[in-house]
């Protein structure tokens, strides 16, 4: 109506966006994915239960802030803090995580001071 008003034809326009028409269930799906909320939940479920999972004195000096194709990165406090998980608890760690979240999801762990 109002481009009649304004006296502007919009058939071209409207054949384009009619042609170029896709259903909402795949418009919605694509955003999801391109989100990668599946992920995020995931990482999400992680840091929450972190704090269970580990020592309390290590979860005060390390948190998980990313997980990237299998390996699960975190920054730890200090550098005696790191050389003392990596030396001696690392391998506990991922076990727990492992036997929580799947051994194919968490693969490796990666701790750095940040």
């Amino acid at each position: 109506m109002l481009a009649d008003w304004r006296r502007i034809d919009l058939t071209s326009a409207e054949g384009a966006l009619r042609s170029g028409a896709r259903q909402v269930g795949a418009v919605v799906t694509g955003v999801l994915k391109g989100l990668r909320l599946d992920q995020r939940q995931k990482e999400t479920e992680i840091v929450r239960v972190w704090n269970h999972l580990v020592d309390s004195h290590v979860a005060t000096h390390a948190q998980p802030v990313g997980l990237r194709n299998g390996t699960l990165f975190v920054n730890v406090d200090s550098s005696a803090w790191l050389s003392e998980i990596v030396r001696y608890r690392q391998q506990e760690i991922l076990t727990r995580l492992q036997a929580s979240f799947g051994s194919q999801y968490i693969r490796r762990i990666s701790f750095r001071i940040g």
